[in-house]
């Protein structure tokens, strides 16, 4: 598919955006992937190159919670095998996907995801402290890591927050013990999914880096403002960029 400016006008500034908007309170792919919907690449390509730019951005806050001690590494060894196959499976089953029969998904997924994304009410702290490694606990990361991998290499956003949710409900894990889980395995299945969009000849590699560039800015910037401020701005932007978005696809249909 031909690069022009035009792309690079529409995902730079949404992709900082989505950097911003992810460091105060999540949800960041939820905008990132209509920024390359917005940018005219079809479905298949567009997942294909956020989860290059999502890759980028979600690896230095990974290394970040691991030099933190965070992460419960007899957790995310087995988690990360398990997102691993998960992700390869839904990357694989996404190019197996009719382009329109995508489009419908996306129609019907992205509302879902934003629910679970801006309902802060699911991310009431269960327990304190690190994240136990006892035997139930283990099983459950497992399991969520395989399914919630799937999903991220099948589409993707809002994928840190369910894992974050899942982890808080079942494995009654404190959200930061939960956050710090979340990262490791995230980054894993975007990592999975991303070689396989790449083998599969989908990824927009210029526009892809371009916009991490501006992710990790925009990340960079949102970091450093009072949560307290960010975070009344976080739900208007990201309602607002998937009203556009639905628009668009019902325009096209």
């Amino acid at each position: 598919m031909p690069l022009t400016p035009q792309m690079f006008l529409i995902v730079c500034p949404m992709l900082f955006l989505a950097g911003f908007v992810d460091s105060i309170g999540g949800g960041g792919g939820l905008i990132s992937l209509p920024a390359y919907l917005f940018a005219g690449l079809p479905p298949h390509m567009a997942i294909a190159t956020n989860k290059l730019s999502s890759s980028c951005g979600s690896s230095l806050t990974t290394i970040r919670f691991i030099r933190h001690g965070l992460v419960n590494l007899r957790l995310a060894f087995p988690s990360v095998v398990a997102a691993l196959i998960g992700s390869q499976l839904g990357a694989r089953l996404s190019l197996l996907v009719n382009a329109e029969v995508l489009r419908y998904i996306l129609v019907i997924v992205l509302p879902v995801a934003a629910f679970f994304v801006l309902n802060r009410h699911l991310f009431q702290d269960r327990a304190e402290g690190k994240a136990s490694s006892d035997r139930r606990t283990l099983i459950i990361c497992i399991i969520c890591a395989f399914l919630i991998g799937g999903y991220d290499g099948f589409y993707g956003p809002g994928t840190g927050t369910f894992l974050i949710i899942s982890f808080v409900l079942f494995a009654h894990m404190s959200v930061t013990s939960a956050n710090a889980q979340a990262k490791v395995i995230n980054l894993t299945s975007n990592l999975s999914s991303l070689a396989v969009f790449l083998v599969g000849n989908q990824v927009l590699i210029p526009l892809g880096l371009a916009g991490a560039v501006c992710n990790m800015a925009g990340n960079y910037v949102g970091s450093g403002l009072a949560m307290d401020h960010g975070t009344k701005i976080v739900r208007p932007v990201i309602l607002c960029v998937l009203a556009l978005l639905l628009a668009k696809m019902i325009f096209d249909f």
